[in-house]
């Protein structure tokens, strides 16, 4: 990233008089006690948001935040201090604060400086101020227009954006350097449509790690037909069957059911804990033949892309799950030094007054051989899940339970019908044993998805090819 470090610099280091030699102090004087492991986080975010209701902006919001984050863990114990103002008697009290979690008789001593290198994802621009205010509400503006022109029975549209330009820069004991600038852009669209005074709604949206430019008239142009077509599907919606059947999910979205109900998982701290229903599992056949799970941070452009993670460690392409066997784990350092393997880049923290943890970034099945028209003429009872809302699921057991906002029932091999109501129950590492066809249309989301875990929340992506799941999932519903 060769245009981060002067960025990170600029912002974050030369206004409040730190530089190198204010780093190595701070470092050295938490390495006076016996600790493992030490950094500096500092950022700066900018972030700003527009929406777009009944033909006028009902909200808009401008922010900007600042500040570091010092930490220093020794085993498995962690001591984190923060401050919004930033300067060496800021970094100094914090650095006095956390290094008491090790015992003293350190030797002060801390590598010599050295820059993780990593690979160009994503320009290292400023989003908010690539479009004038008055182009960003005429965007939205048409959006709106759109949308109620696609169909009479569309009574209301919804648009929003945001953007964020959030700089990074890490410092570590180890001497390793890393910093790195982050552009993310979404547009998102939300329909009501009505008819015989019943009403609907459609989503739609996307974005990534680019500036509002990316949002062409075509790309716009399918986020609200994506978002009609789904609002008058669901006006012909039936109350969606209830009990076990086959069920197959489509493409890209619905991998949001992989994230959740394995992803988490698979990250190393609930392995390292022993909470997780994949722990020790690794060498083990944990899915079908032919289910190959991978978490790629170094996806071009992608929502969940890092070019460093929040420890400074370059993100990389995780084997996960390959033909059905368990490969490994998503780590960050304390845990992979705990469980005696290397760092995955999967280091992930919402902000400088987080602490971080193994996160996912893109998380995705891989393609196989089936044609997704094949699969669906393969089932002659079921339901077609396209499009999820919300879920919830239990790491240690498994258990899982997710909402289908569109979903049609499977006939005799045919789509016959749109149900509402629907949601899939299950156990995720069952599930994963039940896969019995993939397609071949590996698709990831369009750039929409956030992550929750411990009150944090990290953009990330997901995706996965069409699939048929022969077993392990209940159709909760109202219908019989």
């Amino acid at each position: 990233m060769q245009n981060a470090f002067p960025v990170a610099q600029d912002l974050l280091l030369t206004p409040y008089g730190l530089d190198e030699a204010a780093i190595e102090k701070t470092l050295a004087r938490m390495r006076h006690h016996a600790i493992d492991y030490a950094d500096l986080y500092f950022q700066y975010t900018r972030n700003e948001g527009w929406h777009l209701e009944e033909g006028i902006v009902k909200s808009g919001s401008f922010s900007i935040d600042q500040g570091v984050g010092v930490r220093a863990v020794a085993g498995d114990k962690t001591a984190f201090a923060y401050s919004d103002a930033i300067s060496l008697e800021a970094l100094t009290r914090a650095a006095d604060a956390v290094r008491a979690i090790g015992q003293t008789g350190g030797d002060g001593s801390v590598g010599p400086a050295r820059v993780n290198k990593a690979k160009v994802l994503y320009p290292a621009i400023d989003p908010c101020h690539s479009m004038e205010a008055a182009a960003k509400v005429a965007l939205l503006e048409r959006i709106e227009k759109l949308g109620k022109a696609m169909d009479p029975r569309v009574i209301q549209v919804m648009a929003g954006m945001s953007t964020e330009y959030d700089v990074v820069y890490v410092a570590r004991h180890d001497g390793v350097r890393a910093a790195d600038v982050r552009p993310l852009t979404r547009v998102s669209v939300s329909v009501i449509a009505e008819q015989n005074g019943r009403r609907e709604q459609g989503a739609s949206g996307g974005g990534g790690r680019f500036d509002l430019t990316y949002f062409s008239d075509e790309m716009v142009e399918r986020y609200v037909r994506q978002a009609v077509d789904q609002a008058l599907t669901n006006l012909e919606s039936r109350p969606a069957p209830a009990g076990q059947m086959t069920v197959v999910l489509g493409s890209g979205w619905p991998g949001v059911l992989l994230h959740e109900a394995i992803g988490h998982g698979l990250e190393g701290d609930f392995n390292r804990k022993g909470t997780s229903a994949f722990s020790g599992k690794v060498g083990q056949r944990v899915a079908a033949k032919g289910v190959t799970v991978v978490d790629d941070g170094v996806m071009d452009g992608r929502r969940g892309s890092l070019a460093i993670d929040d420890e400074g460690n370059p993100t990389q392409r995780t084997m996960l799950i390959e033909d059905g066997i368990l490969k490994g784990y998503m780590q960050d350092a304390m845990n992979a030094r705990l469980m005696q393997v290397a760092p995955t880049g999967n280091g992930r923290r919402e902000s400088y007054a987080s602490i971080p943890m193994p996160r996912m970034t893109n998380t995705y099945m891989l393609a196989g051989r089936h044609d997704p028209q094949e699969i669906i003429a393969s089932v002659k009872d079921g339901l077609y899940a396209v499009n999820f809302g919300g879920g919830q699921v239990d790491i240690t057991s498994g258990k899982f339970v997710f909402s289908a906002s569109e979903a049609w029932r499977i006939e005799d091999g045919k789509l016959t019908y749109p149900v509402k109501g629907a949601t899939l129950i299950g156990n995720g590492p069952d599930v994963l044993g039940y896969v019995s066809m993939i397609g071949n249309d590996l698709a990831l989301d369009q750039g929409v998805g956030v992550c929750g875990k411990e009150g944090q929340s990290v953009p990330v992506g997901v995706g996965q090819p069409t699939l048929r799941i022969d077993g392990g999932l209940t159709v909760g519903g109202t219908g019989g």
